[in-house]
């Protein structure tokens, strides 16, 4: 039988990869969606075209080896894999149900292992891969997607309740440790992030527009002036710190997005600031 129906390879192309001896990771990026039956879709379609919203996916190519996902995120794959989702005995699950109740991330992840091909589901959200050497960094809930299970994925607590208050970060994060690849779902594309390298130093943050901290860097919530009379009459308020020596992900662009999302274009020409203009 010939067909002409498989344009898979064709209709995709790759944007981003990381590979080692054992796994590659793959971000492919659909050029564009031909639309459906449905004419509701259909101008839904024509908006999504013309803002250059892409549809990706990721693709792990398994070399005898392992991977952990994120629950619920297989699409499909292809080869022999075999998978297995560990509790670890009484202990294993009380550690899940209590990583579960406090990050909110899934309790359980499956673990991948064979040869073959992973295919995650489909978004029209941004992903971004990085690399562990024996290292470890912690993210926002919800940033997990999948990794080498030579990655252990844990809870990383507030160190004391006024950061979990006023830093809008919650009270536990998802720590990330190990060697290997991982690939994390982000808010916006991976060009829009800015990583920032600190040496004994700090970083203040006026929101929570940071995705990724290497471990060794502390996180508190400061009054913005000395006082808090000081931080009311700033407009800041609190701000959110980062100190030490490592690595950290900023998204400068993530707060325009969501302004965007809560109140249109009318209000976009004010970044909030004051000024001496009048209506």
């Amino acid at each position: 039988m010939k067909s002409n129906i498989n344009v898979e390879k064709s209709s995709q192309e790759v944007i981003d990869f990381m590979e080692n001896d054992s796994v590659k990771f793959e971000i492919l990026e659909r050029k564009e969606l031909k639309g459906s039956d449905s004419i509701d879709s259909a101008s839904q379609l024509f908006f999504i075209q013309n803002a250059n919203i892409k549809l990706k996916t990721a693709r792990i190519v398994l070399k005898n080896s392992s991977v952990t996902l994120e629950s619920g995120s297989l699409y499909y794959l292809k080869g022999d894999i075999d998978m297995e989702s560990k509790v670890g005995g009484a202990k294993g699950l009380g550690k899940k149900l209590f990583n579960k109740a406090t990050t909110g991330e899934k309790m359980f992840k499956p673990t991948y292992t064979g040869t073959g091909e992973i295919v995650l589901e489909p978004t029209f959200g941004h992903y971004a891969l990085i690399e562990l050497d024996n290292e470890e960094i912690i993210v926002d809930d919800g940033c997990f997607y999948a990794c080498e299970s030579s990655i252990e994925v844990g809870a990383a607590p507030m160190k004391n309740i006024s950061s979990a208050l006023l830093g809008n970060e919650g009270f536990i994060q998802t720590k990330l440790s190990g060697k290997g690849i991982v690939l994390l779902e982000v808010p916006v594309p991976g060009e829009e992030i800015i990583e920032y390298e600190l040496n004994n130093d700090t970083l203040k943050v006026d929101g929570n527009f940071v995705v990724l901290r290497s471990g060794n860097i502390d996180f508190s919530v400061q009054k913005a002036g000395k006082s808090i009379l000081g931080s009311a009459t700033s407009g800041e308020g609190f701000l959110n710190v980062y100190s030490g020596k490592g690595f950290l992900w900023l998204l400068p662009t993530k707060a325009i997005y969501k302004r965007l999302t809560q109140a249109g274009l009318r209000n976009q020409t004010n970044p909030g600031g004051k000024s001496n203009t009048k209506d």
